[in-house]
Order: C-alpha cells, then structure tokens, then sequence
C-alpha cells in the first residue's frame, strides 16, 4: 500500500453509504478529522450522534462547502462518478480521491489475496476463503470488500500473521494509490461498467491496476483463454500461473475427468457440486490461489464437494416435479447469460430481459440451442423477442419477473431448466441485481405453493 497517514488528516466521505460508513469509523479509529458530506439528508441516528460525539461533521445537502482548500484526502463511494462536481474541484486542487479499501489497508500488515474480474469473482472469492478457512494451518482469514463486507469493517483486528481475502471491483481499485498483493487473480475483463469507466481500455487499466505494483516473489493468476491474457502479462513483474481448462500444461486444468493443481490430481470434476463452464473457471482460480497459498488438499476437496453456489449467480434453487430451477440474477451482461446457458444439455425455458444499455442480444444466438420456450420481460423485452423469433423459439411477453416466474411453472416439463439469466442490468424495474433475485424465487415458491424438494 501506498504511504497513507490519516492522523490529525482532515478527510471528507463523500458518500453515507455501507463503505461510507465503515471508512468514517475508521478514519476516527485513525484519527482523522472527518467530515460527511451525502447527496441525500441523513438521517440523526444512534450511529450518526455517536460519530458526531467523537468530532465527525456531517454537510448539509448542499455539498459545495463540504471540500475546502486544505482537505487532505477524499474518500468517496466506489459508485460515485469521478465527473462529480466535488469530485471535479478535488482534482483541480489535487487532493487525492480513495476509496474505503485504501483507507482499510493503510494499516494492513497481513498476508492480501485479491480476486477482481468482470466475472466470476464473487463465487471465486467464496470458494477461496472457504478453502483456506477450511485449513487450520492457515490461521485466520477473513473475507471481505465487494463481496458484501466493507474493508474497514474488519481490518481494524488483523495481525501481521493473518490473512485477508478480498474481493474487488474496478470501482474500488480505481481508488487505491497502490495495491500489491501477495497473490492476485483476474477471472476474465469483459466490456463492462462503460458508462462509468467510458472506454475498455480504461476498464482494463483499473483491473491490471491489481497487479502492476506487485514484485517478482508475488503471484498473478490469470484465465489462460483470457484474449487481455498477454496485454495484462506486460504489466506484471509478479510471477504468472494460469488456470486453463483447455491447456494442460496450466497450473491449474482439467485432465481427463479430472482437477489438476501444479500437476498433481485434486479430485475428479465429477464430485464438484458446482455447475456449468463458468464455475469450472472459476474452481479452477479459487483451487490455483488455493494451492498457491498452501491450503490443505483435504480441505479444498470438502468445499467442492459441498459448495452450491453464492446467492443469484447460477445458483440451484430446487427441484419441482422433475424441474430443476435455477437463479442467474446476477448475469447483467451478455457474456455471464452465454456462460449460464452453456452449462445445460437438457431443454430450457429461459428467463431474460432487463435494463437496456444498447447490447446486441443477437451474440446470444449460437447459445440457445438447448433453449425451448423464452420468457421476456423488462425495458430489453422487444430485443429478446427478435432473438428468439430469429431462430423460431417460442416467445411470451409479461411485464416483469413476478408475471415471468410463474408462467415458467407452468410451461416447463419434466427433465428441463428453468433458467433465469436476464442478460441485462435490473436497474429498470429493481434497485439492484439481489432484489430481482429475490422477487424471482418468492414468485417461483408462490406459483408452486411450497418450498420445492
């Protein structure tokens, strides 16, 4: 990490929001002088007297006073654009912008594993973590950052001989003067986040940022297949392993039926409990920083065999008169719906639709061979239907994913999928991706009056 003091600093959050409110915490933990500046009125509660008790002021909503000439740091929401107003006059006064993560490992002297990527990296992370957790040997480890844990929450009881595993989103890395962890891993860079980032190349940049202050005894995991694969490779002086489902000369492959770690056999893919090529990747990336972080082989076994998945993302929901159901949520873009849809050979009734953000749906063509009924809905609804109408699928319209859920119910029949991977972000109709989720299996368990089996 870079040289980051925040004793008697004055710092302004800008952002109230979960990060927001463990970077405040620590920032006075620090001994910062912080003050709070939030788009939206804040609301006085227990928590927020008891930070104004220790000297943190909170702005008015009207934040154009918040940044003044010797503010020494802005640490900012990860989501906040950079073209922010209060944002905009940081930069002209050159006053460093950070996000939470920054603030967290300023402190952190403990072993850092860091797992970014369009991708993949939630499930990678849990996958991780569960495997090291899994190993007495490892001490402790602690899981946190996009995955749903802010940084700050938990750094403060780390030790030097402690490990943290952290999950990170180019937001977040964007933020952090210097990152370089002892073992990084990039699932996969997809065209994702333009509207925030405005160009790929700046995409990239934020995830090889992960990587290109790490030194020659660090570790960088990458996706063989990866097309940025080699651009990434330049800008590493860390030690590359890739993980290769298809070359078996990678660290981490498929050999036969088969996981192979540095050439020795893990376990058969068989006894994975995880589902479909996306998933293969990402075992593959969780077990190689696994074994390179000296996880015991006994203890990976046992969490793959185990593992269901993380919540929205691929994730088996039930069995209901000989339907399988399955919750993708989590799939906002092209590239996740055709990992999902690849991991099925039996018929499936697909779920999709969501905000529109000027995707071509027609790349998903080649993928719905196994697809027999399309369920659309959302703003994307009229782009699903000329996908499926292209190449003579049967279509039905419904206004959202509480109409879509329980059609499916109906229409699918013993030995399919119903699989629901929107392709699509749902800031159209639900706040987030883990709402829409949500209503989906509430709406499924409604429709067949019980919990499945």
């Amino acid at each position: 990490m870079a040289d980051l003091n925040f004793n008697n600093k004055k710092v302004l959050v800008l952002g109230w929001a979960k990060s927001g409110k463990a970077a405040t915490h620590r920032l006075v933990e620090l001994g910062a002088q912080v003050t709070v500046a939030n788009r939206d009125q804040i609301e006085v509660d227990a928590d927020v007297q008891a930070l104004q008790a220790a000297g943190v002021t909170f702005a008015a909503n009207d934040q154009a006073d918040a940044l003044t000439d010797d503010t020494d740091y802005v640490v900012k929401n990860p989501g906040i654009h950079y073209e922010q107003p209060l944002l905009v006059k940081a930069e002209e006064l050159e006053i460093p912008i950070l996000t939470e993560v920054a603030v967290a490992l300023s402190t952190f002297t403990g072993r850092l594993i860091v797992v970014t990527g369009s991708n993949g990296k939630t499930t990678t992370t849990t996958l991780l973590g569960k495997m090291l957790q899994a190993d007495p040997n490892q001490g402790k480890v602690v899981v946190a950052g996009n995955i749903g844990t802010p940084v700050c929450q938990v750094v403060g009881d780390l030790t030097t001989e402690d490990t943290l595993v952290l999950e990170l989103s180019s937001f977040q890395l964007v933020g952090i003067p210097m990152i370089q962890p002892d073992i990084a891993v990039i699932t996969n860079v997809f065209a994702n986040h333009m509207d925030f980032h405005h160009t790929r190349a700046a995409y990239l940049a934020a995830k090889i940022h992960v990587t290109e202050n790490q030194r020659p005894d660090q570790v960088l995991i990458l996706n063989g297949q990866g097309p940025d694969t080699p651009v990434i490779e330049q800008h590493t002086a860390a030690q590359v392993l890739h993980f290769d489902d298809q070359d078996q000369q990678a660290y981490a492959h498929q050999t036969g039926d088969d996981l192979v770690l540095a050439g020795q056999v893990l376990m058969p893919f068989a006894d994975v409990r995880l589902v479909g090529q996306p998933n293969l990747e990402n075992v593959l990336a969780a077990t190689a920083a696994a074994t390179v972080a000296g996880a015991a082989s006994a203890g990976m076994r046992t969490v793959l065999e185990n593992f269901a998945g993380v919540a929205h993302r691929l994730e088996f929901l039930f069995k209901n008169n000989g339907v399988a159901y399955y919750n993708d949520s989590k799939a906002t873009d092209i590239e996740a719906t055709q990992a999902a849809l690849s991991a099925f050979d039996q018929p499936v009734v697909w779920l999709a639709g969501g905000l529109d953000r000027g995707d071509d749906l027609m790349r998903l063509a080649p993928d719905l061979k196994n697809v027999r009924q399309v369920i659309a809905f959302g703003e994307t609804k009229n782009k699903v239907v000329t996908l499926a109408e292209s190449l003579n699928l049967p279509v039905t319209v419904v206004e959202s994913v509480e109409e879509a859920a329980p059609l499916a119910t109906k229409m699918a029949q013993t030995g399919e999928v119903v699989l629901f991977s929107p392709a699509a972000a749902s800031w159209d109709q639900y706040p987030n991706f883990e709402i829409r989720g949500t209503a989906y299996e509430r709406a499924l368990k409604k429709a067949l009056n019980q919990d499945g089996e």
